[in-house]
């Protein structure tokens, strides 16, 4: 599968897979159930460890530093508080790693020797199974004060803002990642999701089997961003299970949002849990970094 996605598919096997797209994504099976309340507990757990994840291996960032060192204290401090089990593997992207320049091929978007310079824009992103519930988040940050990147924050806020109720509107998930892909263009940025396996802005969230010790992954191409055990749930659901331009299926159920922009240098993105429900959508917590950090530089703002 190429890099990056074209509004018009390029050549027969392009349309083909489009076409296969659009009509497996109708066939959801048990991945729209909607979770009771205690697995949406579960789900929150390890979302939330993934956070105290990734805002405590923020603070340890220092220059000189590799994508390959900072993945690792991400992986080192899941097992520190319980887990070696991932949906997929840590990931750490720094400078215009953040927005996938470079990159050729889906094996160059791991973790690698990158070093870290004072002035790169920072992605870290993991993804813990805490027994057997999946967390998934995203987290931008700098070591110093960046305009730019704040700035593509605070746009970030607004579609985190908008995506619930487009979630609970008429239109169907292609729908809204075309719409999400026009407000990042005309905004200014680029689309870097696009640039995902499948051109994804989300996928589903789901609870696998609890066990100890590490998952197997294959290899290190777009099957080895994810661990064997989680390959085979989503080869399972088919491509119902994730969000892309060519969904037309049931949105039902957990979804891990992950809009990704960028910016000449920089990208920046979240990503967490969003719920949906038969006439309601929300996120399964609002106390986020990002939302929260967003509060306290609003309030000081106000102060001064």
């Amino acid at each position: 599968m190429p890099i990056g996605y074209e509004l018009e598919p390029n050549g027969m096997l392009d349309r083909m897979y489009r076409w296969f797209s659009k009509v497996s994504s109708r066939h959801v099976g048990a991945a729209e159930e909607l979770p009771p309340k205690e697995t949406l507990d579960g789900h929150l757990a390890a979302q939330r460890l993934a956070y105290d994840a990734v805002v405590h291996v923020s603070k340890l960032l220092r220059v000189g530093m590799t994508e390959l060192e900072a993945a690792t204290l991400l992986e080192n401090y899941l097992k520190d508080h319980g887990t070696e089990r991932y949906l997929h593997r840590a990931f750490a992207w720094f400078g215009s790693h953040s927005r996938f320049d470079e990159y050729q091929s889906y094996s160059d978007y791991h973790p690698s020797d990158r070093v870290l310079e004072e002035d790169h824009v920072v992605i870290l992103d993991v993804s813990p199974v805490v027994d057997g519930y999946i967390g998934d988040v995203g987290y931008t940050v700098c070591l110093k004060p960046n305009e730019e990147m704040e700035k593509a924050k605070t746009f970030l806020l607004q579609l985190r803002e908008d995506l619930p109720k487009m979630f609970g509107s008429t239109m169907t998930a292609g729908e809204i990642w075309l719409d999400i892909d026009r407000r990042i263009k005309d905004a200014g940025y680029d689309n870097v999701h696009s640039k995902y396996p499948h051109c994804v802005l989300g996928h589903r969230v789901f609870r696998v089997k609890p066990k100890q010790g590490k998952h197997l992954r294959i290899g290190n191409r777009s099957f080895g961003w994810f661990s064997l055990e989680t390959n085979m749930a989503f080869l399972k659901m088919g491509l119902s299970a994730t969000l892309t331009p060519e969904h037309i299926g049931r949105k039902l159920g957990l979804w891990a949002i992950e809009p990704h922009i960028g910016w000449a240098g920089g990208g920046a993105k979240f990503e967490e849990i969003l719920v949906v429900e038969p006439g309601r959508c929300y996120w399964l917590d609002d106390n986020v970094p990002h939302v929260l950090e967003a509060k306290q530089r609003q309030a000081a703002a106000a102060a001064n």
